[in-house]
């Protein structure tokens, strides 16, 4: 039923094999099997089809995580189609210029969201709430039964929007192959087997939630308990019965607060993995000497999947993001050559987890994929002698604060904008919750409340600034360009 398309034929497996292991356990709501997963996911495609679903076709989804938006990724690939989720911070203005690239044959939003996203005019749309309940949910058939749409390893699965610091937000187009190798590599590497028990409390809009944890945990036939959203209360409670938790810094800074986080509470798990943004050295520490466990880390983009990871067995080395993974080849780059052991460079990916271009962008493309399928990152990092990669910055002036990526130019565009302003400089500072948070340092004649209360409206709340500062200048040099690392010196004990 599968096995013509290549993806749903690895994460299917388990509903074939196993369809009464539990996949979703949720708390306070019935548990949902392997079988009823992909059932579901069959009346999706079903419903999908129905509604003109050609292959190829995008379908955009910006719902709140539930198990019904996981069956709407699977039937959107058994489909045939390319899964476009979107993050549900963001703003109808925001969307607007997703949903006019993508220009999706279906979009499916929050019920809430309804009248602003039809005013877009983009594609067919339909509403699915977090509870499951919605007018996609209503219009599908009472029966499974589909036959997967034959895709092969080349063709695309999704395409996931991530920004440049300059110029328009970039889909980074995934192929069925690119996920599938991933999740296979991430399940030997990371151990994950049919006895496994995965905390999935991370967001489903992200690569992080959705492939990284949703699929490994498919091709290993491991159960997750599914949780809407990060709920400390949550994640203790089901600690005991768990063995192992995917997160991001924030996660573990703000467990580390209860001070129920024990080893005895931890004595089940044999995993606690965290990515999506740099984890501090303070926080590695105080995890171990709470819980025992090290926390293994591990460094990834939109457009790679999961490139390298601390190893499993063997040394777990705070600070760094480890080795690269099995078949995927990593080099660190400077002046056109490659840099020997100790040199900070960029880092340059190749292997089957790397995407196939930015949709509808083949000059940025050409500038990011070489012919030969390395993929410059933009991310500084050296090597050590013994093969650790450590990450020291990121090119581009990108921040990821709780997890999410944050450009600056695109919140630099909207402040300078706003009446008052002259110029404006946003920078990430470190902080130990977010592990790094959002700054915006701005001339003229305007109030930090002023300018704040106007980005209320036009951002997303994990793009908005923590703090505004007004300054006569900004820094620069001899040519005039804007001196950053100046003004992250200058704030970098703001939070701390």
């Amino acid at each position: 039923m599968y096995e013509a398309n290549h993806l749903c034929a690895q994460l299917a497996r388990h509903a074939v094999l196993t369809p009464d292991h539990p996949f979703a356990q949720r708390p306070g709501l019935s548990t949902v099997s392997y079988g009823a997963l992909f059932d579901g996911a069959e009346r999706m495609a079903k419903a999908l089809t129905a509604l003109g679903l050609e292959p190829g076709d995008r379908v955009a989804v910006q719902v709140d995580k539930s198990v019904e938006a996981i069956q709407l990724y699977l039937g959107t690939v058994l489909a045939g189609g390319i899964f476009l989720p979107l993050n549900t911070a963001y703003t109808d203005a925001e969307l607007g210029y997703f949903l006019t690239d993508a220009t999706p044959r279906i979009v499916v939003c929050d019920p809430g969201r309804l009248a602003g996203i039809t005013a877009i005019g983009q594609g067919h749309v339909l509403t699915l709430a977090g509870d499951g309940t919605g007018t996609l949910t209503d219009a599908l058939p009472e029966t499974p039964g589909f036959e997967a749409i034959e895709r092969a390893e080349w063709d695309l699965a999704a395409i996931l929007y991530t920004s440049g610091t300059t110029g328009r937000s970039k889909g980074a187009m995934l192929s069925h192959g690119n996920l599938a190798s991933n999740a296979e590599v991430l399940r030997e590497y990371w151990r994950f087997t049919r006895d496994d028990v995965l905390i999935h409390a991370l967001p489903i809009f992200h690569t992080h939630g959705l492939f990284v944890a949703t699929n490994t945990a498919l091709i290993a036939g491991s159960s997750t308990v599914f949780l809407p959203k990060f709920d400390p209360e949550a994640i203790i409670a089901a600690m005991p019965g768990a063995t192992a938790l995917m997160g991001v810094p924030t996660f573990y800074t703000r467990l580390l607060s209860d001070p129920r986080v024990t080893p005895e509470l931890a004595a089940n798990m044999r995993l606690f993995t965290s990515g999506s943004a740099p984890m501090l050295v303070d926080t590695h520490e105080k995890w171990l000497a709470r819980t025992g466990h090290r926390v293994l880390e591990r460094y990834g983009m939109t457009e790679t999947n999961m490139s390298t990871s601390n190893p499993y067995e063997g040394e777990r080395r705070m600070g760094t993001v480890g080795f690269p993974l099995p078949g995927v080849e990593l080099r660190i780059m400077g002046d056109g050559k490659e840099l020997t052991d100790g040199e900070i460079g960029v880092i340059e990916v190749r292997g089957p987890n790397v995407f196939q271009g930015y949709w509808q962008m083949p000059e940025k493309t050409a500038e990011e994929l070489k012919e030969d399928g390395w993929f410059i990152t933009g991310d500084l990092a050296t090597r050590d002698a013994e093969g650790y990669v450590t990450i020291v910055g990121r090119g581009k002036d990108l921040i990821i604060s709780g997890g999410f990526n944050v450009y600056p130019k695109e919140i630099e565009a909207i402040i300078d904008d706003l009446p008052g302003v002259t110029e404006s400089a946003v920078i990430g500072v470190p902080h130990p919750d977010f592990g790094e948070a959002v700054v915006a340092v701005v001339v003229g004649e305007t109030t930090p409340e002023a300018l704040t209360a106007a980005l209320t409206e036009k951002l997303a709340r994990f793009k908005q600034p923590k703090a505004v500062y007004i300054v006569p200048e900004l820094p620069r040099n001899t040519m005039g360009k804007v001196q950053k690392k100046a003004l992250r010196d200058e704030y970098a004990g703001l939070f701390a």
